[in-house]
């Protein structure tokens, strides 16, 4: 059983650039079923989740899209990437001319598969693994791409992100229209048409929308 997580991440991605964000290159999986029949054969066994890291889901092409095309919205700030997976928001972030990046993720692999990427786009990104929901967060400005498709989970990040923009820290979430999405506390800023494959959506482009969270 292979268990090294860099050596798992280089057999089982190729290096590409999303359709929605080709200034960055990420390792993704080109075959997903057999990615993820590696996952439960490798991986399950001691407890990881699913390779979300694997995939650039089109609330985060939306996002890293929105935040490439509008850098003020993070040059020389401090932001926090909730729920980075690949690390794609976190990476334009950086690009973009954020000072500081922490990406989050509280699967431990998504931890290399962020390194790998960062390295690959020429940036430094920082990891944390812990789970922040709930907690004060010191930082200018949060990025959550594609986060509300559990209405459980939903419900705890809308609450968390109503105290933080209460306590002045910006959110933005990019979103293709989760069930779950709060709408009635999210101003729209930007709608895009993002490529995605249909073995992981209902559809080949998503209406990905870029929400202000209030």
């Amino acid at each position: 059983m292979n268990t090294d997580p860099e050596a798992f991440i280089r057999k089982n991605t190729s290096l590409m650039a999303p359709p929605h964000v080709p200034e960055i290159r990420l390792r993704l999986a080109s075959e997903v079923h057999d990615l993820w029949l590696k996952t439960e054969e490798d991986l399950d066994a001691i407890g990881l989740p699913p390779p979300f890291w694997a995939f650039a889901w089109a609330g985060g092409q939306g996002l890293a899209r929105y935040v490439l095309d509008h850098p003020e919205e993070v040059r020389g700030k401090r932001v926090l990437d909730f729920a980075t997976g690949s690390g794609l928001v976190a990476i334009a972030a950086k690009l973009a001319g954020a000072a500081e990046v922490i990406a989050v993720d509280i699967d431990p692999w998504a931890g290399t598969a962020v390194r790998l990427n960062a390295a690959e786009n020429g940036v430094e990104i920082e990891f944390l693994s812990d789970n922040l929901i709930g907690v004060p967060i010191d930082t200018n400005i949060i990025l959550a791409g594609d986060v509300f498709y559990d209405r459980d989970f939903s419900d705890a990040l809308a609450e968390w992100f109503g105290r933080l923009t209460a306590a002045g820290t910006r959110v933005l979430a990019g979103d293709p229209g989760r069930s779950y999405r709060p709408t009635e506390r999210l101003e729209p800023l930007a709608t895009y048409e993002v490529p995605v494959t249909r073995v992981l959506e209902d559809s080949e482009i998503k209406k990905t929308t870029v929400w202000l969270f209030r």
